[in-house]
């Protein structure tokens, strides 16, 4: 018989291994647990752009196509240099230019500190950006008036809407050097020409005079004496602009601000004699220019940094509905407020996105793309490799090539030729590849031949000059 006190130290000592084991299975499992709360969970991945950003897709780029070419016209016409700028620009640039108490700085632009710690922004506009580049590059030593032209994105924290993104695209145009109003109403007429080319008709502008920073101190405070004691009556955010930018109520949109407006003191009453005879020159030269516009007394356009004209530029419809393509002015006291030398300076931007809006809505004719008159399909390895070189070498001359490269059956790579509806179809197969020949079908008349390949170039034209000669006689 085994006695109870043999067995006792051994049970203890099963129950003590048991314990350890036990505790080390909890701990493994607080360990994996707390480490996989500590991981972050898998997000889902979103297949679209952020809110307000989208893809322009090869469908539309005919029509933004077709804007480019008619701004690079415009830039050759009229002797505008292009520059590119970044689209990422220290905070403070912004905020000195644009002017604080503005939508644009405190509700609408992209700000973040970066790693290093400097405090950036997307740009919201491209004025700012110019009038650094003017003065970092030592342009004031450039023959006056120097003529600049800039294109790309802008970033604006704003509540998407037809036509309008988070991301859109602008072209702007200035001058600096010259504060002669002629310039004024050259850039207004160029902005009638780009607009016009674009096959865009019912177009109106509206022009207006907000004088020198000191006429406009003046005035703010008539308006605002006025508009007082009336403010229960405006929206709240021209509650706000009362204190920190009053003239922004002047252009808001709402129905029981723009009441109260139409009974405020006008801005034409409070400039300044030098701002009222610039402006009557201005028309003068409009006038000259047959440009018809209209003269919009409450027009103030958003940003601090405008002077004297300011203009704006919407397209109508049959219905009286205005959309706004763009618009600009007089800004010149923004390269000095800057630090750099007294600068006069106009510019005006136009808003990409809206132009091909209009132009999709008015059904404008685009401009008609080169198709290739020729395809070439080839069979084989050795066949689509040769085909490579004949490829280049038709293109270097100047013909137009279309191919299905990758195609498997002849017969695929046919139907692709039909479908282009082009003029000659080139076969290269595997004999044609040993024996450096291609075969020429003639897709008009449906005859065919084969030819060398050093003599491929010359064969090619000579059938499409024939195809031009049978369809100018059928056209007699």
């Amino acid at each position: 018989m085994i006695s109870k006190k043999k067995i006792l130290p051994q049970a203890k000592k099963k129950t003590s291994t048991a314990k350890k084991i036990e505790k080390k299975v909890v701990k493994k499992t607080v360990a994996k647990e707390m480490k996989k709360a500590a991981a972050p969970e898998k997000e889902s991945l979103l297949m679209q752009p952020p809110r307000g950003m989208r893809d322009i897709l090869p469908i539309d780029q005919p029509y933004w196509e077709k804007v480019r070419k008619a701004l690079a016209v415009a830039c050759q016409e009229y002797g505008y240099n292009r520059i590119d700028l970044p689209a990422l620009e220290f905070t403070n640039l912004f905020v000195r230019s644009i002017g604080e108490g503005t939508d644009v700085i405190d509700k609408e632009i992209y700000s973040f500190v970066t790693k290093g710690g400097d405090k950036v922004s997307l740009r919201p506009e491209m004025t700012a950006g110019l009038a650094r580049a003017y003065i970092q590059h030592g342009m004031s030593v450039l023959p006056k008036p120097i003529r600049l032209f800039s294109m790309g994105p802008l970033y604006r924290y704003e509540r998407p809407q037809e036509g309008r993104y988070r991301e859109h695209f602008q072209a702007n145009f200035d001058v600096f050097g010259e504060d002669d109003p002629i310039l004024d109403a050259q850039i207004i007429h160029l902005a009638q020409r780009v607009v016009s080319q674009l096959g865009l008709k019912n177009i109106e502008f509206r022009i207006n005079s907000i004088g020198t920073a000191e006429s406009r101190r003046e005035y703010e405070k008539v308006l605002i004496r006025h508009l007082e004691f009336q403010k229960n009556k405006l929206c709240q955010n021209c509650r706000e602009r009362l204190v920190t930018n009053p003239l922004r109520i002047l252009d808001c949109k709402e129905d029981k601000c723009a009441q109260l407006v139409q009974s405020a003191p006008k801005f034409a009453e409070h400039l300044d004699q030098e701002s009222k005879n610039h402006f009557k020159r201005l028309q003068e030269y409009l006038d000259e220019l047959e440009v018809t516009y209209v003269v919009s007394p409450q027009m103030v356009r958003g940003l601090d940094y405008y002077t004297r004209t300011v203009f704006e530029i919407f397209s109508t419809d049959g219905e009286g509905r205005k959309t706004a393509l763009g618009g600009g002015g007089r800004y010149d006291r923004l390269i000095q407020s800057l630090g750099g030398e007294e600068t006069p300076a106009i510019g005006f931007g136009l808003g990409m996105d809206r132009l091909v809006l209009e132009m999709q809505r008015n059904n404008v004719k685009l401009h008609q793309e080169l198709k290739p008159k020729v395809f070439l399909a080839q069979l084989g390895d050795l066949a689509k490799k040769k085909s490579l070189r004949l490829f280049s070498e038709l293109q270097k001359n100047g013909i137009l090539v279309a191919e299905s490269f990758g195609r498997g059956s002849l017969k695929s790579q046919m139907r692709v030729a039909n479908r282009l509806n082009v003029e000659v179809a080139l076969i290269l197969g595997q004999k044609e590849a040993l024996d450096e020949t291609v075969i020429l079908k003639d897709m008009v008349s449906g005859t065919q031949e084969t030819v060398t390949q050093d003599k491929l170039v010359i064969a090619v034209r000579k059938i499409l000059k024939g195809n031009q000669v049978v369809v100018a006689k059928k056209g007699e």
